[in-house]
């Protein structure tokens, strides 16, 4: 084989070894209507606990959230709760009213932010305002996998 044969054959080979590239996660990104105050397990989480994504249970037949130990990782952890006021169901207000909220939360706790975390709120649906929810949940998450432990910082 000469050598211009050889190196003519060195785009193939490249070519051929970019099928086998794994490509980069995409991060994540997580809003007010990835997880619900109708979503199954999530009124079983306490502040600072870690939990799933929703998932499909086939016990439960519908998608649940699970509390997850924040040791062994986890896709997301309570930092805290908001109580919003009394009054008819608004959605996009109690929306942007849950998002200042769990910013104020967050600045207070991560500084103004970690570029590896972000941060969504958890609310209540027109079905659990009609029944006295007003609680919404601010959880954080890893932009690119799941949280490797607690994610809230240590006493300052």
């Amino acid at each position: 084989m000469t050598t211009s044969r050889r190196w003519g054959l060195l785009p193939a080979i490249a070519a051929l070894g970019t099928l086998f590239v794994v490509p980069p996660a995409r991060p994540v990104v997580k809003t007010e209507t990835f997880i619900t105050a109708q979503t199954t397990g999530i009124l079983l989480i306490e502040g600072g606990e870690c939990f799933s994504d929703p998932a499909y249970s086939p016990g439960a037949a519908e998608r649940t959230v699970l509390y997850t130990p924040c040791a062994g990782g986890a896709d997301n952890q309570s930092y805290g709760f908001t109580h919003m006021p009394d009054g008819p169901y608004d959605r996009a207000g109690l929306s942007a009213r849950a998002w200042k909220s769990c910013g104020e939360r967050y600045a207070e706790l991560w500084g103004g932010g970690r570029d590896d975390l972000a941060y969504y709120p958890i609310m209540p649906t027109a079905e659990t305002w009609a029944d006295g929810d007003r609680d919404v949940m601010c959880a954080v998450y890893r932009r690119q996998g799941r949280l490797t432990g607690s994610a809230l910082p240590g006493p300052r």
